[in-house]
């Protein structure tokens, strides 16, 4: 983290100080994050608990109280995504160059149309 100190009055950097001191002796109180962990988990065990129970997903709680483990739900694809549809439009300058009619028209069809074809002459006959 980087302060720009020498923008700051007098009366400024006596408050950056007076927070950063603050601060200090408040992280000094702390214990370190191993110790406290270690105490959460040994307390969890003196209770007949495992850690997982009691922060994760509760799989095993629901399995000792015989209910079986629920399967992940199935995600579906938003429909715009994955779903394909048959091409509607053909460029026939070059047959491979198609569009479904979906979302913005391709850069050859807008230039044909800029110069006045209309798009019934690209539909694709079935």
């Amino acid at each position: 983290m980087s302060i720009n100190l020498e923008g700051l009055s007098a009366k400024e950097l006596q408050a950056l100080i007076a927070q950063a001191s603050k601060r200090k002796k408040t992280l000094a109180k702390r214990k370190p994050v191993a110790a406290v962990r270690k105490k959460i988990v040994s307390l969890a065990r003196a209770e007949g608990y495992s850690i997982d129970e009691l922060f994760g997903t509760g799989r095993m709680v629901r399995e000792k109280a015989g209910v079986p483990a629920r399967k992940p739900a199935a995600r579906k694809a938003p429909a715009s995504k994955g779903s394909k549809v048959p091409p509607k439009y053909r460029n026939p300058a070059d047959p491979s160059q198609t569009w479904a009619g979906r979302g913005m028209a391709p850069k050859w069809l807008a230039a044909e149309l800029a110069r006045g074809k209309k798009l019934e002459d690209f539909a694709i006959k079935s």
